[in-house]
């Protein structure tokens, strides 16, 4: 972050604050074929991001673009249909814009969703695999969102990591996907994000794989690094999309029509699981949201 980005900030804040009544608590980030989970919303208000000052703009596929304001069973939520990749061009402050955005617009609490390819051998495709921890490898390269000026309005200097994902709150969604009779889908493990937009090498998921990762993705470390700097507590959750290819000798070759298959066979367990989510965080949690 640089001196004057954070003026930045606010006038896309108060721009939004100006045009919707929702003061949300709880935030969501959509990940690659999932913006459907915004469905979960009522009384909703769609901004596209091309239309918000100073926001970026989604390229990717599978992601539509629309920050959604809306009523979660009384609850009020904001939801990004869409998020933004370091492959797409954008520096990490430009990617992780809009969770600093969250954090003057009064959100408490940040939910993170990917797509993900599985490393570990115990997963299947379809299975949710919540993150314990994530393996940063374009931090290790020195792109890291915290980089620059540090504004002591959003944060410290050198902020903790080694609690970046809420335990309480993967407990409480451990609870619900059992209420959902989801529990036999349900995995734990490290996400290890590489930078993409080209698809792990066998070499490098090897590399991936001995460090710790179970899944990889080419997001969300950077997001979850803003929010831990802002005081925001984090969920994050990957759906497996593909099993990654670790055999020289194997034709299976990752593609993105694979992934957007995937994410639509569990769209609507997905959804169920975030409305019911969100109500046990609201019911559980309303003094620290």
């Amino acid at each position: 972050m640089f001196p004057g980005d954070n003026d930045y900030i606010k006038l896309t804040a108060d721009w939004l604050l100006e045009r919707t009544k929702i003061r949300p608590k709880v935030a969501i980030i959509c990940g690659s074929g999932l913006g459907g989970l915004a469905e979960v919303l009522d009384d909703k208000t769609d901004f596209p991001y091309s239309d918000i000052p100073h926001f970026p703009t989604s390229t990717a596929p599978g992601h539509a673009g629309q920050l959604v304001f809306g009523r979660l069973e009384d609850h009020e939520c904001v939801c990004m249909k869409g998020r933004f990749h370091f492959y797409e061009g954008y520096s990490m402050h430009k990617v992780t814009y809009p969770v600093r955005v969250f954090f003057l617009l009064g959100v408490k609490t940040l939910i993170v969703t990917n797509a993900a390819g599985a490393l570990n051998g115990s997963y299947k495709v379809g299975d949710f695999m919540l993150i314990k921890d994530h393996i940063n490898m374009p931090g290790f390269a020195g792109q890291n969102p915290l980089r620059g000026h540090n504004d002591e309005r959003f944060g410290v200097r050198f902020p903790c990591m080694s609690d970046a994902y809420d335990p309480d709150l993967r407990a409480l969604a451990k609870q619900t996907a059992k209420e959902q009779g989801l529990d036999s889908l349900l995995q734990q493990g490290v996400y290890g994000m590489q930078s993409g937009p080209a698809f792990e090498t066998i070499a490098e998921c090897e590399v991936l794989h001995r460090l710790g990762a179970d899944a990889i993705g080419m997001s969300t470390a950077p997001e979850v690094v803003v929010a831990r700097h802002c005081g925001l507590r984090v969920f994050a959750m990957s759906l497996i999309t593909n099993i990654l290819v670790r055999d020289y000798d194997s034709n299976e070759k990752a593609n993105e029509e694979e992934v957007l298959e995937s994410t639509a066979l569990r769209t609507k367990d997905l959804q169920t699981f975030i409305r019911n989510f969100i109500t046990k965080i609201y019911d559980n949690y309303w003094v620290s949201l």
